[in-house]
């Protein structure tokens, strides 16, 4: 194993290596998180409409869980396939105005599971450049040709959809916002390719499902796309508050990937129990509009406080905040120091970003405050300045 201490020197060296850390909720609270005895205000979660402790879903996750049991036992397709699925599914498509819907157990593997499903040999994803990880090895599992195009780069799309337009297949891939750094795709143009060259558009919603939309259905929704999207694909862990994923479409779509679908097919199913919570999130996100206005608002507010005060925080306008400092080291003393004033915001490096655009990745939730956000902006400020990010 001597490779691998040699290989992690050179990760420490470049100031890459990750380790793991624990940290656990505040119950009441769950804008804060406790690490060892320091409470936190928590800018680093993706529980964008503070749902996670709502006291509706713990309750009837708690029936569920006394009803069918602590797991599933099996996957969907032997006896996992519990009551609360069919209900859930019946509910997502109607959200969604679609014929069918599809849950599976997180956002990888509905990514990496769905599109090796759609595609293969013969076949060809076009991928924007800075989708999450999981699109990015559901096209290397498919085994199709890989032809990523720069971020949000239409005409070198469109170059590679000419280049590739006999192929059997053609599938573009994007995500809806960008994870790492909060901007939004071209939907309304990738939607417009989609139909002139012929190729199946799959959308991730993973960090714009429940924040968008006038029920929380999305981007797609909000823009008046979701009869151009084919395969829309959503998870259950950010805005939702709970675990698990989604697939909308239409019903040749789901039957397609309830017989091709390897991690539903050959993996375990969510506990009932999950399964409950998911569904009672569900009628909180459509119904409690005021999460999504208090998050827009937190967003604004955040947004501005830390453009203003010279930070290159990138120009989407969803509550992913980036603040790229650059190199490695830095973000992680900037973490570091952002810790030490009582705020857990973590460093982001490559390979989740690309080389030299380290950064610190602040994630707002509706359950935060305008005094929080702007006494946690001015601690951003003082330790920008005494890192060298800003100038005096």
């Amino acid at each position: 194993m001597y490779w691998m201490e040699k290989e992690l020197e050179l990760l420490a060296d470049a100031s890459l290596e990750r380790s793991l850390r624990t940290s656990h909720s505040v119950y009441g609270s769950p804008g804060y998180t406790l690490r060892g005895e320091q409470v936190l205000l928590n800018l680093s979660s993706n529980d964008y409409l503070g749902l996670s402790q709502h006291p509706a879903i713990l309750e009837v996750m708690r029936e569920a869980l006394l009803a069918e049991g602590a797991g599933s036992g099996a996957s969907r397709h032997v006896t996992g396939n519990r009551g609360p699925y069919s209900r859930l599914e019946e509910a997502l498509a109607d959200w969604q105005n679609c014929e069918a819907a599809l849950v599976l157990a997180n956002g990888y593997m509905a990514n990496s599971g769905v599109i090796s499903a759609l595609v293969g040999r013969g076949d060809v994803v076009f991928s924007d450049q800075l989708n999450h990880a999981s699109i990015v090895d559901g096209v290397v599992l498919s085994r199709a040709v890989h032809a990523r195009y720069r971020h949000n780069d239409l005409e070198h799309l469109r170059t590679l959809l000419e280049k590739y337009r006999d192929k059997r297949r053609k599938l573009i891939v994007t995500d809806a916002v960008f994870s790492m750094d909060g901007d939004q795709a071209a939907l309304r143009e990738l939607a417009a390719l989609k139909r002139e060259y012929g190729a199946m558009l799959m959308v991730d919603e993973a960090h714009s499902g429940g924040i968008y939309g006038g029920r929380g259905q999305g981007l797609c929704y909000e823009l008046g796309l979701q009869n151009d999207v084919d395969i829309h694909m959503g998870t259950f862990s950010k805005s939702f508050g709970v675990y698990g994923a989604y697939i909308c479409g239409s019903r040749t779509l789901i039957r397609w990937l309830v017989n091709k679908t390897r991690p539903l097919i050959y993996s375990t199913a969510l506990p009932p129990s999950i399964v409950a919570g998911i569904s009672k999130a569900l009628v909180l996100v459509q119904e409690e509009h005021w999460r999504r206005e208090q998050l827009y608002a937190a967003s604004r507010l955040f947004r501005s406080s830390l453009g203003e005060a010279g930070f290159n925080i990138g120009s989407g306008d969803s509550p992913i905040v980036p603040l790229i400092v650059g190199d490695n080291d830095t973000a992680l003393r900037f973490s570091g120091a952002l810790e030490e004033e009582g705020i857990a915001a973590i460093a982001i490096r490559p390979p989740t970003v690309p080389d030299g655009t380290a950064r610190i990745r602040f994630s707002l939730s509706a359950v935060h405050t305008d005094k929080e956000l702007t006494q946690a902006a001015a601690r951003i400020h003082n330790i920008g300045l005494g890192l060298g990010v800003l100038k005096p």
